[in-house]
């Protein structure tokens, strides 16, 4: 709606998005299954409240339904769509569990406000090459945080995640110095380009829940890292908004 897609429009490309991260995730959980029978109950499949065959479904027609939807913006917001889901299940597939698993962050993340803008209007403005590598850094200190939540399983199955590589204390301080360089470079970038008060404030939220979530992932159990990190999730989404909103009507 920044962008200037109108509300249907805007809720199509939002659906698209979200279709398509729900197949990434039911991947993610149909990989992780038998890595989290017995030792994380709370998940759909290992608590018993969806079949592999559901999952599989849901992966399936998540996908189908994302690409679906981004028909009507144009070829280049389908293509977007499936670089998306290959990234995602490269992550699933390949990456996650290992010492590279923040590089499906780094890359996938600075792609959602680009397939918001690109289903949008076909086009991105002059302020996302400002945006894209900021998102880079933020992709990048979110798989760390995510890799905080599982460090004692990985450590015991013997996976060498970034997280198990880096150690839990170190993870940490490469989590909140790169989410305090996104802070930084967002507050520069929105003083810079004359961002309106309702933007700072709006950035200025985002930051905090952001820190929230890193104060309370330091020293948290593997259930409160991961509430963690997800509250860390939030906070970018918000300060991205935020910044798209100060950044554009800046210009």
């Amino acid at each position: 709606m920044l962008a200037g897609a109108d509300g249907i429009t805007a809720v199509r490309i939002g659906v698209s998005m979200t279709a398509l991260q729900v197949s990434i995730g039911s991947l993610n959980d149909i990989v992780d299954a038998p890595r989290d029978a017995g030792r994380k109950v709370a998940k759909p499949i290992p608590g018993g409240l969806v079949s592999p065959v559901e999952a599989w479904a849901v992966a399936i027609g998540g996908a189908v339904l994302g690409l679906a939807l981004a028909v009507p913006s144009g070829l280049a917001t389908v293509v977007l769509a499936v670089l998306i889901l290959a990234i995602g299940y490269a992550y699933d597939l390949a990456f996650k569990g290992t010492a590279w698993s923040w590089l499906p962050f780094a890359v996938g993340i600075p792609l959602l406000p680009v397939f918001g803008w690109l289903g949008a209007t076909g086009g991105l403005p002059s302020s996302f090459a400002i945006l894209l590598p900021v998102a880079v850094i933020a992709g990048a200190a979110l798989a760390v945080a995510n890799a905080r939540a599982d460090v004692e399983r990985d450590a015991a199955a013997g996976v060498d995640s970034v997280a198990t590589r880096l150690g839990i204390e170190q993870a940490w301080i490469v989590n909140a110095g790169l989410l305090g360089v996104v802070i930084v470079l967002a507050a520069a970038t929105l003083i810079t380009w004359g961002a309106s008060p309702a933007a700072m404030l709006g950035a200025l939220g985002a930051s905090v829940v952001i820190g929230i979530g890193v104060v309370l992932g330091r020293n948290a159990d593997s259930a409160g890292r991961e509430r963690a990190w997800e509250l860390e999730a939030v906070g970018v989404g918000f300060l991205a908004a935020a910044w798209l909103a100060g950044t554009t009507f800046g210009q």
